[in-house]
């Protein structure tokens, strides 16, 4: 028994600092690759820095804050729902978000279409040449963010209104997916009738980081800290629910206040990052399948560990969307929707080989 505790700690141990190494290693890297791929330029000119300590570094360290805010949200989502196919955007904000900035297109005229196009935006950041067109558009942008939390919190209440509170998980599953298909619905049907809307809208609905700042990075930043501390507070109700509500009320714990709580943490922490990225797939989904690959733990230490499993991942990602085929940009929600996609195949064929055998 000792043996087996003492094993567990050195690989939540060792996870965790491989997690860190990873983030540092990626976060050198990705300073260094732009819209013609890996660049290490020992001219360190004005513009080179201005590149560096302006767009690229905000961008890889904000890509590592909202990966880590979808992996955080995406173990809540999995403990709150006692299924390991629970993804952050269950409660319906993903949709909520894409309604919100869909209106927030349309009020504008679809004049916010210069955000659009978000692989040809990235390049041009990337490359150093857009820092003026990023200026001048900032205050479009903080509108379109605004637009997108807004609609994902709103989403999230119409959810819990129409589940009854959060004292029973399958109805609020259920409100959930039916908000995000209503809603969804209503997003098209504005985008039918704004079609100048729609290249813009594509950005949104196909995630990018391009236009992540130092403001957006202490928000995500910021939001993840506090997310973080009210989920590791509230773990052991997420460890009492996996064995049921009725053993974790005998356990004495007020399962609905704590629940309302780790509902309020999936939602600010998935609609921060859905404002600042985008609808990025798969991060939230296959950061706390890959941490219970390595270990099988509490949800104290299934939280952290996924936060910093889910940062690496969309860092990585955004690393090889700016470079794969520069100077084309990839957009970073599909490439995370590939290979996450990829990877749980990869594991449902592993099982099923795995079960056959065992017959």
């Amino acid at each position: 028994m000792l043996g087996s505790e003492a094993l567990k700690h050195s690989r939540i141990v060792w996870l965790s600092l491989s997690g860190v190494i990873a983030a540092l290693f990626l976060t050198a890297l990705g300073i260094c690759v732009g819209s013609t791929g890996f660049e290490l330029d020992s001219e360190q000119t004005e513009m080179m820095r201005q590149i560096v300590w302006e767009i690229r570094l905000p961008r890889t360290l904000g890509a590592w804050a909202a990966g880590a805010l979808l992996g955080l949200a995406g173990a809540v989502a999995q403990g709150l729902f006692r299924n390991p196919l629970a993804d952050p955007y269950l409660l319906g904000s993903a949709s909520g978000a894409s309604l919100g900035v869909a209106l927030a297109l349309v009020a504008m005229g679809g004049g916010a279409g210069m955000l659009g196009g978000g692989a040809g935006a990235g390049n041009m950041m990337n490359g150093g040449v857009a820092v003026s067109v990023f200026s001048s558009s900032i205050w479009v942008r903080l509108g379109l963010t605004g637009a997108a939390f807004f609609g994902a919190v709103l989403a999230v209440l119409l959810t819990l209104i129409l589940s009854r509170g959060v004292g029973h998980t399958l109805r609020l599953l259920l409100a959930g997916v039916v908000v995000g298909v209503v809603l969804g619905a209503a997003t098209h049907l504005v985008l039918l009738f704004s079609p100048d809307s729609l290249q813009a809208m594509q950005a949104f609905m196909l995630g990018s980081t391009a236009f992540v700042g130092w403001t957006s990075c202490v928000l995500m930043a910021s939001v993840w800290c506090a997310c973080t501390v009210m989920a590791w507070l509230f773990a052991r109700v997420l460890d009492g629910l996996s064995l049921g509500d009725a053993t974790a009320v005998s356990l004495g714990l007020p399962v609905a206040p704590m629940r309302a709580v780790l509902v309020a943490v999936l939602a600010l922490a998935t609609g921060t990052a859905v404002a600042q990225t985008g609808l990025i797939a798969f991060v939230g989904l296959a950061a706390p399948h890959l941490v219970r690959s390595v270990i099988k733990t509490t949800h104290s230490h299934l939280m952290l560990l996924s936060s910093l499993v889910g940062g690496v991942l969309l860092m990585a990602a955004d690393i090889l969307a700016r470079g794969l085929l520069a100077p084309q940009e990839l957009p970073v929600g599909v490439l995370t929707a590939v290979l996450g996609g990829g990877y749980l195949l990869w594991l449902m064929h592993r099982g099923t080989a795995q079960s056959g055998g065992a017959a």
